[in-house]
């Protein structure tokens, strides 16, 4: 509590600094306040991997194009989308040419180029630089500089789906002067750039201190018309709660990010009158993540790593234990946590609605006894009779954890409770958010894993292919990657990436449609995800903050140029 009173006293100091900046003749500075209780601990998305990094960045980092609330392609650094007809897509699909807008400088005053785009992706490609948006890369066979304004990307097979690379806030550009020394081995150790990044955007980012606050100005470089605010700042720490307060109850703040909060308060707070409430549904599932390595700590460096399968789970790497633990949830119980802003979930597509396969949906009955039917079957039994069943003479006590948040408490509360009926103790543990999804490869993140199951929310995206390709045995994390990569669970089933290698050539329409669902019916079935609730984003901004366009399907700043009062 002392820690989120001191967050809130900060807020107050600055609304009075902020004030102090007029001097009587209407000169006052406009300060634009949002809070990321959730704390980013580096300003952009290639070398930390949460929501909270990516949305610091996106207020200076730009890509060639965003995606809209409604799920549209709209230029960014791009003066048009590229398409087939307009010629920027080859007939063949192996290559996309996009042209940069004219006179684009970064924010220290310097032309940016379509070198920098070439300087992005070989930064990101290069394994040792431990980019975190390294699928987004995959597949390029060549990004070329055609001219200072023209780059011209080159697949090495046919893709449908050509805007992946530099397209959404999780693939923005970044300055190759800046980051010139910083490929490799030595990307993590460049500190000024990576907390000081030079962007296009709006604003620029003046300071910034890991999971406690960033600072923007004005860019007085900006292309687009002159921004509204003098300043920008993103503050970091507290929790839901105290964050959807300061702006929907004591109106110091303008913005509360990722509002996990439950649904009756939230409608108290709103009655207030200070703020209003915003969410939209897109593709966010909240998911239990089970460990298919062994997380014991006596392992020591090898603790939850892969070692080409030679470390496997105890007894969750067992799939009729994982299928038992998902049976014993009840999905609509765990919707109540959520109200107006969840949906019970048995996929992991669960949008856009035509990739949804809703082919798994015997998981919305909670099926208790079912549960219990299954591990007896498999000889999955408690010997000794203390209420816990064991694989193998293994007892099945697991550790589950998750970041801080009040709902997923909650939630963790309700499944350990189920899984102790079918035989299985649960310890639960949470972690400081900023932390949990933190850059910091030996801290107690999702990537390191250092649990049995872990839960936490995340999507496919509009075009789920770089989500399912994540999911590949390619795509473990481990040392050698600096846990960078996106088969969080340790998992590799050869039938699902044996499955997976016709998704790149297929066109969009219906057989790419149909193979989406396979895939994603292959990870629900194997269990190596459990999804629970489809999230919707929630978020509440103060009313008298104007031009907010709440956007489900990428950054919530995406469009922070346009805010006023």
């Amino acid at each position: 509590m002392h820690r989120f009173l001191t967050i809130l006293l900060g807020l107050a100091l600055l609304v009075a600094f902020a004030a102090c900046g007029d001097d009587g003749e209407g000169d006052r500075e406009e300060v634009l306040t949002l809070l990321y209780w959730q704390a980013p601990s580096l300003p952009g998305p290639y070398l930390s991997g949460g929501f909270k990094d990516r949305d610091a960045g996106a207020i200076t980092l730009e890509p060639l194009a965003w995606y809209s609330p409604d799920g549209e392609l709209v230029p960014a650094l791009a003066e048009e989308i590229p398409t087939v007809e307009n010629g920027g897509v080859s007939t063949d699909q192996l290559s996309i040419t996009w042209k940069l807008k004219e006179g684009v400088k970064w924010s220290d005053g310097s032309d940016m180029t379509a070198d920098d785009l070439v300087f992005t992706w070989n930064y990101c490609r290069d394994e040792a630089t431990g980019c975190t948006a390294e699928d987004t890369f995959a597949g390029l066979a060549n990004v070329e500089a055609l001219d200072e304004r023209t780059v011209r990307i080159t697949f090495d097979e046919p893709r449908p789906y050509p805007y992946d690379a530099f397209v959404s806030t999780d693939s923005p550009v970044i300055s190759a002067a800046q980051f010139a020394d910083c490929i490799g081995e030595a990307a993590r150790s460049c500190e000024e750039q990576n907390t000081l990044p030079l962007g296009t955007g709006p604003y620029r980012i003046v300071s910034f201190t890991p999971e406690k606050e960033a600072v923007f100005e004005r860019n007085p470089h900006y292309r687009g018309e002159k921004p509204y605010f003098d300043r920008v700042v993103l503050k970091g720490g507290g929790d839901a709660v105290t964050a959807a307060t300061a702006v929907l109850r004591w109106g110091i703040a303008d913005y509360a990010w990722n509002l996990q909060v439950e649904p009756e308060l939230l409608a108290e707070l709103e009655a207030v009158g200070y703020g209003t409430v915003v969410s939209a549904f897109a593709d966010l599932v909240e998911r239990i993540v089970v460990n298919q390595t062994n997380p014991d700590p006596a392992l020591g460096d090898n603790r939850s790593e892969y070692l080409d399968g030679e470390n496997p789970h105890p007894f969750l790497s067992f799939r009729p234990i994982r299928q038992a633990m998902s049976m014993a949830i009840d999905r609509h119980r765990l919707t109540d946590l959520y109200g107006f802003a969840g949906r019970p979930e048995c996929d992991l597509i669960a949008g856009p609605a035509h990739y949804v396969s809703g082919a798994n949906d015997d998981c919305l009955t909670q099926d208790i006894a079912g549960a219990n039917a299954l591990l007896d079957e498999h000889g999955v039994v408690d010997s000794d009779g203390d209420g816990i069943r064991e694989h193998n003479g293994v007892p099945l006590r697991i550790t589950y954890m998750t970041s801080t948040n009040a709902i997923r408490q909650a939630t963790q509360e309700l499944v350990r409770d189920w899984w102790r009926e079918i035989g299985i103790e649960t310890e639960l543990v949470h972690f400081d958010a900023g932390i949990y999804f933190g850059s910091n490869p030996a801290a107690e993140s999702y990537r390191r894993f250092f649990a049995d199951v872990q839960m936490y929310a995340t999507g496919g995206g509009l075009e789920p292919q770089n989500y399912l390709s994540d999911q590949r045995c390619s795509h473990i994390p481990a040392r050698e990657n600096n846990w960078a990569e996106g088969n969080v669970a340790r998992a590799c089933d050869p039938a699902y990436d044996a499955a997976f290698e016709e998704l790149p050539q297929l066109p969009i329409g219906a057989e790419r449609e149909a193979l989406v669902k396979r895939l994603n019916d292959i990870l629900v079935r194997n269990s190596f995800e459990i999804p629970l609730v489809s999230r919707g984003i929630v978020s509440a901004h103060a009313n008298t903050l104007k031009g907010v366009e709440f956007n489900a399907w990428d950054s919530e700043v995406w469009n922070i140029a346009e805010w006023r009062r």
